[in-house]
């Protein structure tokens, strides 16, 4: 294994200007907090380590790094450096399923006192879970995010509210030789193991029992591989769904092949930009229910963040993090960079309203969030799924949830080799 990258802080000399406003200015050294986090294209990220460098009153610098693209390799960077003991983490953006195994090994720090109050105050309760393990607060939740239904009215004037409706639409429409495909996550990677949890959960299962130790599974977990495979040998699949992600979904909807796709926030201003054609009759609806009478559970996404077990500067490096993703920093990041707020009340916000028009299905869809798997085991377990649901047009679903329930258990024990 290469040698992890050593990022010693440095010590900057500066002047500041006094809070006042005065002439007079003192010397101070300002210590470096190294931010890792996924790369942004949009500036939201960039934008908000300047804002909190200049709002520290010289006391600290941010410095935004840039972690790989790909979350294993986000993951993978972050666990080698902190298994080194890398004292040049301090502040750490997390998957929000990797909570657990971060705080379980001691590679992250807790949340307590008055920063754990600033951190909860507001925050909606399904982001604030992800970033929980064993009761403490182990990181602060910086942007979410959550799937919706995406739609042509021009092909769907009223839009499904179950898979069944979606499915038999879809067939209707193939019939009549429109475009009918729905775009969905369907690659071996996490996409298709949330599109399972969200499934599960919405058939009122779940992957794991209540205190995280066994697998459950069950009935509901037959029933969300049933629907996965019924799509995937239907006429409503896309003929490259085995190996389709949310980007791929994306531009296959706006190639105009597609009426239906599920995905997250981020194909609306493609779209509006891409295609204004298909743009004027490009609508959302709630993510399709399983059952009639039971609400979807769409499976919350996001960046939690942590603070390094090794960093030299936590006080600062928890401050930091506070400022990153206060009230300012996340309407930046969702205006410029189309991330959902972790915040309640910016979804109320009129200027998030005016480019968001469907933030209020994204709070009630966060406000029904299943959140996937906490445990240390999570990657393992993850990986399990991915690999018995692929490709989805194979999936005999109880075979396929008896072979889940028996990789899982083993994932759970540390036992046996992941496929």
């Amino acid at each position: 294994m290469r040698r992890p990258l050593a990022l010693a802080a440095l010590l900057l000399l500066a002047s500041v200007p006094t809070a006042c406003g005065g002439s007079s200015s003192t010397s101070t050294a300002r210590a470096q907090l190294n931010w890792y986090n996924f790369p942004d294209d949009s500036g939201a990220l960039q934008q908000a380590a300047d804002n909190c460098t200049k709002a520290s009153g010289g006391r600290y610098v941010v410095k935004y790094n840039k972690l790989p693209r790909a979350a294993d390799g986000q993951r993978q960077q972050l666990v080698r450096r902190l298994a080194a003991h890398d004292k040049g983490l301090d502040i750490l953006g997390l998957d929000v399923t990797w909570a657990a195994e971060f705080a379980q090994a001691g590679w992250i720090r807790p949340w307590a006192g008055a920063d754990r109050d600033t951190a909860t105050n507001d925050t909606l309760p399904a982001s604030l879970e992800t970033a929980t393990w064993k009761s403490k607060l182990y990181a602060v939740p910086y942007n979410s995010n959550t799937q919706l239904l995406w739609y042509r009215d021009d092909l769907v004037p009223t839009p499904p509210t179950t898979w069944a409706q979606m499915l038999d639409a879809a067939r209707a429409l193939a019939k009549a030789g429109k475009p009918h495909h729905v775009e969905i996550q369907g690659a071996q990677y996490e996409g298709l193991t949330v599109w399972f949890n969200t499934l599960i959960e919405s058939a009122g299962g779940s992957i794991l029992n209540a205190s995280a130790t066994t697998p459950s599974l069950g009935a509901p977990a037959v029933k969300a591989a049933g629907i996965m495979h019924e799509l995937a040998t239907s006429p409503a699949a896309d003929p490259s769904l085995a190996n389709q992600m949310e980007d791929t979904n994306r531009l296959a909807m706006e190639s105009g092949g597609a009426a239906f796709e599920l995905n997250y926030p981020f194909v609306y201003p493609s779209m509006k930009a891409n295609q204004p054609e298909l743009f004027k009759h490009f609508r959302w609806a709630a993510y399709p229910r399983v059952y009639a009478d039971q609400a979807s559970r769409p499976t919350i996404g996001g960046i939690d963040l942590a603070i390094g077990a090794y960093s030299r500067h936590p006080d600062l490096a928890h401050q930091a993090a506070l400022c990153l993703r206060n009230r300012d920093n996340q309407m930046t990041a969702a205006l410029k960079g189309g991330l959902p707020p972790t915040l309640r009340s910016l979804y109320s916000n009129p200027e998030l309203i005016a480019s968001y028009p469907f933030a209020a299905d994204i709070l009630s869809a966060l406000e029904h969030a299943s959140v996937r798997p906490q445990t240390p085991a999570y990657q393992n377990i993850s990986i399990a799924i991915s690999h018995t649901l692929s490709p989805p047009a194979g999936i005999n679903p109880d075979s396929a949830v008896s072979d889940m329930r028996r990789q899982i258990s083993d994932a759970l024990q540390s036992k046996g080799l992941i496929p």
